[in-house]
C-alpha cells in the first residue's frame, strides 16, 4: 500500500497491549514507514563516538535517564539527515538512502544543526522547522515523547499528525501476560491460552523447560499498568486538544490490526 503524504506517528499503549506488534505490521504493510527508535539513535551514536554520543554515553553507563533536549537533538539530527526536517528557507532535499544512519548531522546553512537546535528554550527564539510532505518521509517514532513535557518540545520540531492510542481491556491483558511462557536460550514464546507448546511447561523444539519471565505476574503488571496512566492520560489528552489522536480498542492484536489499517489508509494513503 502506497501512501500520497507524510506520515509522522506515535502509538501508545499500555505494557502487553501489542505496541510492538501493531508496530511491526504497520511497517511491512506501508513500505514507506521507517521506524526512528530513540534507543537505537543512543545507541548508535554511542558506538559511533559522535559529539552527542560521548555526552549521553556516560549517562546511560550509570543507568540514568537521557536528559530530553539531548533526545530531541538526536532526532531532529537524524531527521535532518535524512531530508525530512529542514529549515524555514532552504531548500528541501531527500536523502537517496533515508534508511542510513550516518554518524554527523547533514547540516544546511552557516549555523551547524546543533547550534540552531539545541534546547527547547532556543527553538523559541526561532521559526519552527519545515516538516517534508514527501511520503518517503514517513515515520513511526518510537520511545519518545512519553510525558507531556516531552510532548511539548517534540511539537516544536516535529509536526506529528497521528497518535494511535490502542487499548485492550486490562483483565486480558492481565490473563495474556501470565499465561505467557519462555523459551529463554532461543526466545520462543508460548502462551497457553492460544499458542500453547506440545507438552506443558516444555519448548516443542528442545524439550527444555520453559519459564516465566519475572514481571508476568498480576502485582507486578498492575504497577507498571498505574504507572503508564500517570503519564500516558495526561500526554494522550495533550494530543487530543491538537486534533491528532485517534483511540483504537479490541480484545486482541488480529482485531485490533484491521481497524488500524483502514484508518491510516484513510488518513494517508
Amino acid at each position: 500500500m502506497r501512501l500520497r503524504r507524510a506520515a509522522r506517528v506515535i502509538l501508545v499503549g499500555a505494557p502487553g497491549v501489542g505496541k510492538g506488534t501493531q508496530s511491526e505490521r504497520l511497517l511491512q504493510r506501508f513500505p514507506e514507514l521507517q521506524s526512528i527508535s530513540t534507543g537505537d539513535l543512543l545507541r548508535h551514536n554511542v558506538k559511533a563516538r559522535t559529539p552527542l554520543g560521548i555526552k549521553v554515553e556516560h549517562t546511560m553507563k550509570a543507568g540514568g535517564l537521557v536528559a530530553d533536549d539531548l533526545i530531541m537533538r538526536l532526532i531532529s539530527n537524524e531527521l535532518y539527515k535524512r531530508g525530512w526536517l529542514r529549515r524555514p528557507g532552504d531548500p528541501e532535499v531527500m536523502t537517496l538512502s533515508s534508511t542510513a544512519t550516518t554518524t554527523e548531522p547533514h547540516c544546511f546553512g552557516a549555523l551547524p544543526l546543533d547550534d540552531w537546535i539545541t534546547s527547547a528554550a532556543a527553538l523559541n527564539e526561532h521559526t519552527p522547522p519545515v516538516a517534508s510532505e514527501d511520503p518517503s518521509a514517513s515515520f513511526l517514532l518510537d520511545g519518545f515523547p512519553r510525558t507531556v513535557a516531552q510532548a511539548r518540545t517534540c511539537d516544536k520540531i516535529i509536526p506529528i499528525n497521528l497518535v494511535i492510542s490502542l487499548k485492550t481491556p486490562i483483565d486480558v491483558v492481565i490473563e495474556r501476560i501470565t499465561s505467557r511462557w519462555v523459551h529463554e536460550p532461543s526466545g520462543r514464546v508460548y502462551n497457553t491460552t492460544f499458542n500453547a507448546p506440545k507438552v506443558a511447561g516444555v519448548d516443542d523444539v528442545t524439550g527444555e523447560p520453559l519459564t516465566q519471565r519475572p514481571d508476568d505476574n498480576v502485582d507486578v503488571y498492575k504497577e507498571r499498568f498505574r504507572k503508564f496512566q500517570e503519564t500516558s492520560e495526561p500526554l494522550l489528552e495533550h494530543y487530543a486538544k491538537k486534533g491528532v489522536l485517534w483511540e483504537v480498542e479490541g480484545m486482541t492484536s488480529n482485531e485490533i490490526t484491521p481497524k488500524l489499517y483502514e484508518e491510516f489508509e484513510r488518513r494517508f494513503a
